[in-house]
């Protein structure tokens, strides 16, 4: 791993700012991959408005005038009552009892396919085991699956009939809890399908077709403000020199801001192919605008993709690293990171997760262990996995620990880099670490913070709340498609996992679109900086722009600005576990 380094990574002197670009190497349904991205405008004077019941509607209008009563006058009955034979009280009928779905279970209906697959299965090199079937066996299974393995099975409508829903995918969306976090949003939010072989491929290697700009959707209704958060190296965009907070003004001369064409900006956005090409017109912080075409290809995100390194008075060494994915290659760079840190005696660290959606729980577990120390880590649990009463799993309870991982695991090796499983990783043994957050900080790398918190290192998190995902699952194919259901929810070693509305941030810095990420003028890492070396938390600016009062409100709200594959906004367990 050494020889590696010295010819991947540049060294450095120490004091000396640097950045080094770490360059990743490299048929069912289940719905898109992202959700749609932008919303056209309302029509003038289409508000919702509270209709006002008529008098014949409103009980109180319709009443007949009663006449005030005389204090004077005696009480009497205006008509005095005469006897009525009392009549035998009849029970009302009983309802009639709500329809509900039969369960089977879903192994006695698995892998019996509308459409079952030919050919070799790449996850296991075998020959695909779909056999024919339908769609209603399809959704049988689904259902099934649910009752069994969804961390709120017994939450689940049971009025959710199959026939109902046209497609075992649709038919999945709807069967999942309906209750709300205590601040109202919705306690499953993050329920998901995906295309299997697409699944993998972003899931292992992260690869995904698109021009490699990340946008960032400040506002996705007119007038929008969509922002290049950041490019992934090598790829059309950062060719063509696109940088981070260029606004898209334009795609093929529709307009981005305020067009009602929504449906055209969206596929452009996301193309579905390699080699579709779109003109984008975009205008840089300076004002400067320029059309530019990018042609979409097979991308492959980088994890890890930018490191810097600064000496504060006093001597302090800060090591900052942006990663923004939890994916199989990661394991390997950041355990290439880590040991260049510790080559060059870093003695604090500020990792930057503001748009890392999480991924693998076991690359959450090395990353936190190579921040700490075998003293710190020692006989403690990363994270906990509650499951539901059922115990779908069958799992001892040793078996629902996640340990903190001092070993590789074999990430790299199934990605073709050059660790094996087993290779020792480093440790930088620090007490407190600095992680850059915002809304877009969900589910592992939100188990990094908790699960370090757990063992008593501090961690403070500079920029916006997180998004509020202590859940996860194991993702299981039926047929092509990749279901995600909550299987799950972690805790730390102190037991805590509450947390559905995300962490506060312990200095409140809006997202900074006018610097790149890792220079020390970016506002959330100049903020990080400022508390290493023993500043305060600033004050917030009086007077802010448009685009920072949408920044603060979607970061009060942890409301994610980027749109990306829910792949990516996960916590994953390796299949197999």
């Amino acid at each position: 791993m050494g020889r590696v380094l010295d010819k991947k990574l540049a060294r450095c002197a120490l004091g000396l700012a640097w950045t080094v670009a770490l360059a990743a190497c490299g048929g069912g349904g289940g719905g898109p991959m992202f959700p749609p991205f932008l919303t056209a405008p309302a029509a003038p004077g289409d508000s919702a408005s509270v209709p006002v019941p008529t008098a014949a509607e409103d009980p109180v209008a319709s009443s007949p005038a009663v006449p005030p009563l005389d204090p004077a006058a005696p009480l009497q009955p205006a008509n005095p009552p005469t006897a009525v034979p009392e009549a035998p009280v009849v029970p009302p009928a009983p309802p009639a009892p709500e329809p509900r779905e039969d369960i089977v279970k879903s192994s006695d209906v698995a892998a019996q396919c509308a459409a079952p697959r030919t050919g070799i299965d790449p996850s296991t090199g075998a020959a695909f085991t779909d056999l024919q079937g339908t769609l209603a066996l399809e959704k049988s299974w689904v259902r099934g699956w649910i009752d069994e393995t969804y961390l709120w099975y017994d939450e689940v409508p049971t009025y959710l009939l199959a026939k109902d829903y046209a497609t075992p995918v649709t038919y999945f969306d709807v069967l999942k809890t309906p209750k709300l976090t205590a601040s109202g949003k919705p306690k499953d939010r993050f329920h998901f399908t995906a295309n299997t072989e697409q699944a993998r491929a972003l899931s292992q290697n992260g690869t995904e077709i698109g021009y490699g700009m990340q946008l960032a959707f400040i506002s996705a209704s007119a007038p929008r403000d969509i922002r290049v958060a950041f490019t992934e190296p090598g790829s059309p965009a950062a060719q063509a020199a696109v940088a981070r907070g260029d606004r898209l003004i334009e795609i093929d001369g529709i307009d981005a801001v305020n067009g009602t064409e929504v449906d055209s900006l969206n596929a452009a956005i996301a193309p579905q192919r390699a080699g579709v090409q779109h003109s984008f017109k975009l205008r840089a912080n300076d004002g400067t605008e320029r059309i530019l075409t990018l042609a979409s290809a097979s991308i492959t995100r980088d994890p890890v993709p930018t490191l810097n390194a600064f000496t504060l008075p006093g001597g302090k060494r800060v090591g900052y690293m942006l990663f923004n994915e939890h994916i199989a290659t990661a394991e390997y760079w950041l355990t290439a990171t880590m040991e260049l840190f510790q080559s060059i005696g870093i003695t604090d660290l500020v990792i930057d997760m503001r748009y890392n959606g999480g991924g693998y729980l076991d690359i959450a577990s090395q990353l936190a262990y190579m921040v700490s120390s075998s003293a710190a880590t020692q006989g403690k649990t990363f994270e906990r996995l509650q499951y539901n009463r059922k115990n779908p799993f069958q799992l001892t309870p040793e078996q629902t620990i996640v340990p903190f991982h001092p070993t590789a695991l074999g990430f790299s090796e199934d990605a073709g880099l050059p660790m094996s499983a087993g290779y020792a990783l480093p440790q930088l043994g620090l007490s407190r670490v600095t992680v850059l957050s915002g809304p877009d900080t969900c589910s592992a790398s939100e188990s990094v913070v908790n699960s370090l918190r757990g063992i008593g290192i501090t961690v403070d998190l500079v920029g916006g709340g997180t998004c509020g995902k202590p859940y996860g699952f194991t993702p299981q194919d039926n047929c092509g498609t990749s279901y995600y259901a909550i299987q799950f929810q972690g805790v730390n070693d102190k037991g805590f996992g509450d947390y559905g509305d995300g962490f506060k941030p312990t200095c409140a810095v809006v997202d900074d679109f006018t610097h790149a990420l890792g220079d020390p003028k970016e506002a959330r890492l100049a903020v990080a900086l400022h508390l290493l070396g023993g500043g305060v938390c600033p004050t917030p600016p009086s007077s802010v722009s448009k685009g920072d009062i949408a920044m603060r409100k979607a970061e009060a709200e942890r409301v994610p600005y980027l749109v990306r594959s829910p792949i990516l906004e996960n916590r994953l367990l390796r299949p197999g576990r």
